[in-house]
This record gives C-alpha cells, structure tokens and sequence, in this order.
C-alpha cells in the first residue's frame, strides 16, 4: 500500500499439473534450437500459500535485487562468445588461401582481426573489474548495463566479421560461425536490451551525482 503499491508483488511457484496452467506449444526461434521456449497460459489458477516466495509485496524488490547480476552474466557470457568467435575464425583465415597465400596475410584480415582482439579484451577488462565489485557487493545497475551492452555488442559484431572471414563458408550450417552468428543475435536483447540499457546509463550520468560533480 501507499506510495509503493504500484510496486506491489508477489512471486508465486507455479508448478506443472496446476488447474488453470497450461503449457504452450514450442516456438520456433532465430537460434538457440536447444533451449526449449513456450508460451505459458495461467487461467484462475490457485496456488497454495506455500508456494509463496518471499514476502508478500516484496516480489518487485526481489526481482530488481537480481537484475544486476543477471545482466553480468550475460554479459560474461557474451564476451566468452565473442572470444571463442575470434578463436575459430583467426583458424579458419589460418588455413583458408586467397591468391596463392593464407586469408590471414591480407592487409584487411589482419587489420579486422587487431581491432576486434583489442576490442574483445577491453570489455574483458571491465568484466573482470565488475566481477570483481559484484563480489565486494559494489556491483550497479549502471555498471551491470555498461557490461551487458558493451559485451552483447562486440559479440555480435564479432560473430558478424566472423562469417564475412569465412566467406561462403560462413553462411553454411556445418561451420559454428553461422550458428554462433544466428544464436548471438538474441544476446542484445533478453535480459534488457541495448536500448534500455543506454536508458540506464543515461539516467545515471544525468542524475544529481553527476551534476554535483560538474557544478
């Protein structure tokens, strides 16, 4: 109640088997063909007072609680991909000859390969300084969303140079680039997307913190 009460929720273990839950067919996606995703239905469904998480009203607070750790995580994931990413195409273009010498010798492969390696290693850096704040319990939403946007970021744009390096090859199922690039593109979106990320970090730097310090 009162000011908060728009904030008000309570999490609830829905669990298979529930009059009322229904489990939808499985959606056919971009990518990530393992990972099962459905649709969910919930009609007049009464859970039991023991599947109550937590506090009641608390649920919001509980979910903000998570998020910034959430997004590290993807993020860590993201860079971890991104390296891979980097790992088999700097074999591929090791290997693959182009006018009688290795892709790897060309001037435009090299230098693609230098900025995506710097690149890679520079959201690395961060991760690991975040990491290492999260573990003192001085992780922020705003550095969890600098580490989320910067990582899903150079992972898509690697995977992206990636099959360009492979060439046709790149565009074919049998090479893990061509996965890698359809599975990564999700990557920018779940757990906050790009977009909402900038909204983030934005509020932040405009935020009174950041007009004391320039006042």
């Amino acid at each position: 109640a009162g000011e908060d009460s728009r904030h008000s929720l309570v999490l609830l273990v829905v669990e298979r088997g529930m009059a009322g839950f229904e489990r939808g067919r499985n959606l056919k996606k971009l990518g990530l063909d393992a990972q099962d995703t459905a649709e969910l239905f919930f009609e007049d469904v009464k859970v039991p007072k023991e599947n109550l998480l937590g506090e009641p009203g608390r649920g919001f607070h509980y979910l903000m609680e998570g998020l910034a750790e959430e997004r590290l995580l993807a993020a860590c994931v993201s860079a971890a991909n991104a390296r891979h990413a980097f790992d088999i195409t700097r074999q591929y273009v090791g290997e693959r000859e182009l006018f009688g010498q290795p892709l790897s010798m060309q001037q435009n492969t090299q230098f693609t390969m230098a900025e995506l390696d710097t690149q890679i290693d520079v959201v690395q850096a961060y991760l690991d300084q975040c990491v290492a704040d999260h573990n003192k319990n001085r992780l922020t939403a705003e550095m969890a969303s600098k580490a989320k946007l910067a990582a899903s970021e150079i992972e898509c744009k690697m995977v992206d140079a990636g099959v360009q390096l492979h060439g046709g090859a790149g565009y074919m199922e049998e090479y893990e680039i061509c996965r890698m690039y359809r599975d990564s593109r999700v990557s920018r979106i779940y757990g906050g997307t790009s977009e909402v990320m900038k909204l983030i970090i934005g509020r932040e730097i405009f935020s009174e913190k950041y007009r004391s310090i320039l006042a």
